[in-house]
């Protein structure tokens, strides 16, 4: 029965799992089209790796302190004995785990002499294109295991095009990992297939262990799983193994490895989620960094993000009626309008899960063209315009455009000028800086990478601490 099953899930990828949909002949119609390309996972990983390696070197400026401050400069410290630590590190707020991936970086960086000033500056995003491609291929291989191959290709397309995912998914935050574990995790949960029962229950445990990995890392990932483990529990057959035999002793372990390390790192017993939770939750310590209105991640957070995706977006949520993926977009965007303190990339994991969507609707528009090529005249095939390729068209002309702009042009300055300080430093031009900006408006040592007296404005909160 095993050996059935398992025999079952590997053909599974290949065969689209919605059966009520209206628009199933775009699956049906297209099967037969599968490109040899499109057929090897290995071909879609080294296409997408090579974007995002691409996509990394031209992301030249400044987005979101927490990319240096909460990730490189912890790292830096760990490797190199010098680095700034926030108030956050201070007080446990932060797990060492995301740290400590670009530790290992530097320090193998250290071990070969690659810790020069283009290496130090480069390499992590370098690596986190690394984890964005596999964030792209398990993207894909969801969309196809939901909607099928014909769709899974739009939507990739969506993904690679929006220029919010060229501009952010490459840096290392926090956030972008994030992403990645959770589509990661979602390919694994069998609730989010549109036939659960197809999908072997060993996979499930693969997708517990990553979703609480992904809690480990940024314990408000659990606003994505709580939904996805309540449909979860509402589909499965054995709801008390689901809860006694899985959830609990996988989210126990995590927490555990977790608590050690931190426990190892910090010196003491630190439970993380807790004080993440007290801080941002219970006191609203993240208010002091600024707040929005209640609507902000609906009327411009994710709309900004979707940029001209956005109807596309909207359309296919509607035309693929996949409630369960719409329902979790909703549910996170709700859950973070409750919190004052508002930023585009807590939401960044729900991003693609638009842009999938987005694919849908376009695998319409193609499909629509195809019939009506098909069905004309030759006179009328050369006139009438291919509906897909304006969208095309538009799609490219507006993201592309922002996505340079963004990443090679807005807010590059602070990046620039941290360089060029740690070509002067290691030439022995520069005895010391003092920063008189706004905090945390720069690179810092991470980026220097010379251990000279610096010194910076602090805005640590004065209260919930």
């Amino acid at each position: 029965m095993n050996q059935r099953r398992n025999a079952s899930s590997k053909s599974q990828p290949t065969k689209p799992l919605i059966t009520k949909n209206p628009d199933i002949s775009i699956q049906k119609g297209y099967k037969s089209q599968k490109s040899n390309f499109f057929s090897s996972e290995r071909n879609i990983f080294t296409l997408c790796l090579a974007f995002r390696i691409v996509n990394s070197l031209l992301i030249q400026t400044y987005f979101n302190p927490d990319e240096h401050w909460q990730a490189l400069e912890v790292a830096h410290r760990i490797v190199f004995g010098y680095g700034h630590l926030t108030w956050e590190w201070r007080k446990g707020i932060r797990s060492y785990f995301h740290p400590l991936l670009f530790a290992v970086l530097y320090k193998v960086l250290a071990l070969f002499g690659l810790d020069t000033p283009w290496f130090m500056a480069h390499a992590p995003r370098l690596l986190q294109a690394l984890f964005s491609a596999v964030g792209d291929l398990y993207f894909y291989k969801l969309s196809n295991a939901i909607f099928g191959n014909f769709v899974a290709k739009w939507a990739l397309f969506s993904q690679l095009a929006n220029w919010f995912m060229f501009f952010c998914f490459n840096r290392t935050l926090s956030n972008s990992l994030e992403t990645v574990l959770t589509l990661v995790g979602l390919y694994y949960w069998p609730c989010m297939r549109a036939s659960p029962s197809k999908v072997p229950l060993v996979l499930r445990k693969w997708g517990l262990a990553i979703a609480a990995l992904a809690c480990a890392i940024r314990p408000t990932s659990a606003i994505t799983w709580v939904y996805v483990g309540l449909l979860e529990l509402a589909v499965t057959c054995d709801r008390l193994k689901f809860l006694v035999l899985e959830v609990v002793p996988i989210g126990a372990l995590v927490l555990a490895l977790s608590c050690l390390l931190d426990r190892l790192m910090y010196g003491s017993w630190v439970i993380v989620p807790l004080n993440f939770l007290k801080f941002n939750f219970l006191s609203s310590g993240g208010d002091y960094y600024g707040t929005h209105k209640w609507h902000w991640y609906f009327s411009q957070g994710l709309t900004v993000m979707l940029f001209t995706f956005l109807p596309f977006s909207i359309a296919g949520s509607i035309k693929s009626k996949c409630w369960k993926l719409s329902g979790l977009i909703a549910w996170v965007l709700i859950v973070y309008s409750i919190q004052g303190h508002k930023e585009f990339r807590f939401v960044l994991p729900m991003l693609p899960i638009a842009l999938m969507f987005s694919g849908y609707s376009l695998s319409v528009m193609a499909k629509s063209d195809s019939d009506s090529r098909r069905k004309g005249s030759p006179n009328s095939r050369m006139k009438r315009p291919s509906k897909v390729g304006f969208a095309i068209f538009v799609l490219l002309a507006t993201n592309i455009p922002m996505a340079l702009y963004m990443s090679l042009v807005h807010q590059r300055g602070t990046e620039d000028v941290m360089i060029y300080l740690s070509k002067e430093a290691q030439n022995e031009k520069v005895k010391g800086i003092l920063f008189l900006m706004p905090c945390h408006a720069t690179p810092y040592y991470s980026t220097l990478h010379y251990d000279l007296p610096m010194r910076i404005l602090d805005c640590s909160p004065r209260f919930g601490v």
